[in-house]
């Protein structure tokens, strides 16, 4: 595939809201902001496509993307309805999400501009909960429906009461890939008929109901799996000292960011899943879900400049 390449993150722009702090969050705009990491080197870029509110947390957005040199052209502002916002705890070390309602991105628009961004991204990331709202879902189906070369991974994210089993039946139809965890699983295969059986067994019989090339398992600290059409393939091992005040916010969706990556640049799927625990293994050594990456996150896999 031809350079440059651009990765579009669909769907919700928020701020995650800590018991300290605020930082840029959502899933969407994290597989934006990693893609655009990893790309821009090469000329590429990651792009947001979200809508935001015309309020502090909004314009604190616009100006983080600016000093980060992220494009904005894609935000859009909702002169009505409020930024995004995730607040988050943690229980056992792991992150648990209550999501604001009805902000900016359920509102989230389909237009010209929307189109030709669809008729020319080579990749998008789209998911169940930046779909819970009418507007929002009817945006991203008109996206997808236009983005006829793109590889498109449907990133499975159970918040809340925030799904369906028509979202994923759906969101698993229009998809090359699907991407879920290992708490969601369970739930992802009763909602979608598949029959019993372990980890493995399911997420193969997921891949095959829906014709996927893959369907990547995350497993935390044992890192990513994927049932591909070639078998069942794991990431190798990947760890990076731990920053003070580290979480694992976001490296689900740095994973998501490297698969799309190596795979747009041809890396077959062993490669694709080496990078992507090397990835979100980095980020899940941060306090932010959007740390700047060093090079040797992806150096050894030729992505570098």
């Amino acid at each position: 595939m031809t350079h440059p390449l651009t990765i579009v993150g669909l769907g919700e722009a928020v701020f995650d809201v800590f018991p300290d702090k605020e930082v840029l969050g959502g899933t969407s705009l994290n597989v934006a902001v990693q893609a655009h990491q990893l790309l821009e080197p090469m000329g590429g870029r990651g792009v947001l496509l979200s809508r935001i509110g015309r309020d502090a947390l909004g314009e604190r957005l616009q100006r983080e993307f600016r000093e980060r040199n992220l494009p904005l052209e894609h935000v859009q502002v909702d002169a009505e309805k409020p930024t995004g916002q995730v607040l988050v705890q943690f229980i056992d070390g792991a992150p648990r999400y209550e999501i604001v309602v009805d902000t900016a991105w359920d509102h989230l628009q389909f237009g010209e501009a929307e189109a030709k961004l669809a008729q020319a991204c080579h990749a998008v990331s789209f998911g169940s909960m930046s779909q819970r709202h009418p507007v929002a879902h009817a945006a991203t189906q008109a996206f997808l429906a236009e983005a006829t070369k793109a590889l498109k991974i449907f990133d499975v994210n159970l918040r809340m009461d925030l799904f369906t089993a028509e979202i994923l039946d759906e969101g698993c139809r229009v998809a090359n890939l699907m991407k879920l965890n290992d708490e969601e699983l369970p739930t992802v295969a009763e909602l979608l008929e598949i029959d019993e059986g372990d980890a493995q067994s399911r997420t193969e019989d997921i891949r095959e109901k829906y014709d996927l090339d893959a369907v990547i398992f995350t497993r935390g600290e044992q890192g990513t799996a994927a049932a591909t059409r070639e078998g069942w393939l794991e990431g190798a091992s990947a760890s990076f000292p731990a920053a003070p005040n580290s979480d694992t916010v976001g490296a689900g969706d740095a994973c998501t960011a490297a698969l799309l990556t190596a795979r747009l640049l041809d890396r077959d799927w062993q490669a694709a899943l080496d990078l992507a625990n090397r990835h979100a293994a980095y980020v899940a050594s941060q306090p932010s879900a959007t740390p700047e990456l060093p090079p040797e996150v992806w150096a050894d896999y030729g992505l570098a400049s």
